[in-house]
């Protein structure tokens, strides 16, 4: 009968493995872990990597973009009736 190699052995393999695959990972990342654990969680829901890559880059200076456009009075008008709708009030025209 054939023996079958010690289970002990198995995991130390596994562990030597799994230690060198972590060196590569944090070699590639370079210290990116949670961007890339909510890439690879996005992916897992089915979403596209690259449009939740691009969404997440167009968000980030969305905003910024957009107040840079306006003018004083218009970004006043906008924030005026953010206040009104947050707090229940009227707008003042």
């Amino acid at each position: 009968m054939h023996k079958r190699s010690s289970k002990k052995i198995e995991d130390e393999k596994n562990e030597e493995l799994n230690q060198q695959a972590r060196k590569i990972a944090d070699s590639i990342t370079d210290g990116k872990e949670e961007e890339l654990v909510k890439l690879l969680a996005s992916v897992e829901e089915g979403k596209n990597p690259a449009a939740v890559a691009l969404g997440r880059l167009g968000g980030i200076k969305g905003g910024k973009a957009r107040a840079k456009k306006l003018s004083a009075k218009r970004r006043q008008e906008i924030a005026q009736n953010a206040a009104a709708k947050r707090w229940g009030k009227t707008q003042h025209r």
